[in-house]
């Protein structure tokens, strides 16, 4: 257990969804009788119910990074694997409520949320540390885009594409030259996502460890990979071809050339999920892989 002074709460909403924004006035009102800030990022655009957030403060996502100690997500996984752009380097607590389907991350219903703020606030939780990878795709020399994915990053190739070349190295040392639809670089949280999808293996969130994972290879031994996540990971694309994409989380996407490298190392910073008390990691695979149904 950790104990922590919470001053600031924010909260993520996620978006088009009126039954998340009432949570979050709830959230709001709740907060307010103990004297702890509230503020939330800004809304999407198209969010059709944010103008019902109750007054909720939205500042810039530079200033939420500094600003929250503790981040409640109310959506699903999608929501959540989004706040993880939000947390800077900043070990904040992050506190899911499942307004999704899924639920692999958020993992808290909605009438366990205020017995769980309670907890946080009295120290009285634990803590499910989840590594990140920091990214950084570099042309020429030079960086041209970074970010950082709690789920995956991922080389793909658009439809009616060609297949794609891929050279793999290791802290330097070379690994394979994968010549497939593409390839999935993975930590264990994204391991239940287009990983698994992909052929690859279910890895434990605590393990220290990232997997490599072709799609639809065109060797059929070329097999996923598991690595130590302290070593670099250098992915190199060999082959031209106008049709080959780089997506972080899924959400965030970045068009590639030949010769584009992309770096990947473990980040400094860990993704701090609050744990529930009376579930754990096989409970929820169970659950959502409906395994023995």
């Amino acid at each position: 257990m950790t104990n922590r002074e919470i001053k600031c709460v924010g909260v993520v909403v996620k978006p088009n969804h009126r039954e998340a924004w009432q949570t979050a006035c709830e959230l709001s009102a709740w907060l307010e009788k103990r004297g702890i800030g509230l503020i939330g990022k800004p809304s999407e655009e198209n969010d059709k119910f944010a103008a019902e957030k109750c007054g909720i403060e939205t500042v810039e996502a530079e200033k939420f990074k500094t600003q929250a100690d503790l981040i409640v997500v109310l959506g699903g996984d999608g929501t959540m694997i989004s706040t993880a752009r939000l947390t800077g380097d900043r070990e904040v607590l992050v506190l899911g409520i499942n307004h999704g389907s899924l639920g692999y991350l958020t993992e808290f219903r909605i009438e366990e949320m205020f017995d769980a703020l309670e907890k946080i606030l009295a120290g009285e939780y634990e803590i499910d540390s989840r590594v990140m990878l920091d990214v950084q795709q570099i042309r020429g020399g030079e960086i041209i885009e970074s970010g950082r994915v709690l789920n995956d990053v991922v080389i793909n190739k658009v439809a009616l594409a060609r297949i794609i070349e891929i050279e793999v190295e290791l802290n330097g040392l070379y690994v394979n030259s994968f010549r497939a639809d593409g390839l999935i670089v993975s930590t264990p949280t994204g391991s239940t996502a287009y990983n698994l999808s992909a052929g690859g293996p279910i890895v434990y969130p605590s393990m220290n460890a990232v997997v490599l994972t072709p799609i639809c290879p065109f060797t059929l031994t070329n097999r996923p990979i598991v690595v130590p996540d302290t070593a670099e990971i250098t992915l190199h694309l060999k082959n031209e071809n106008q049709g080959v994409v780089i997506t972080l989380d899924g959400q965030i996407g970045y068009q590639m050339k030949k010769g584009d490298m992309v770096s990947i190392r473990k980040s400094t910073t860990n993704f701090n999920l609050v744990q529930p008390p009376n579930r754990n990691y096989f409970d929820v695979l169970r659950n959502k892989l409906k395994w023995g149904r």
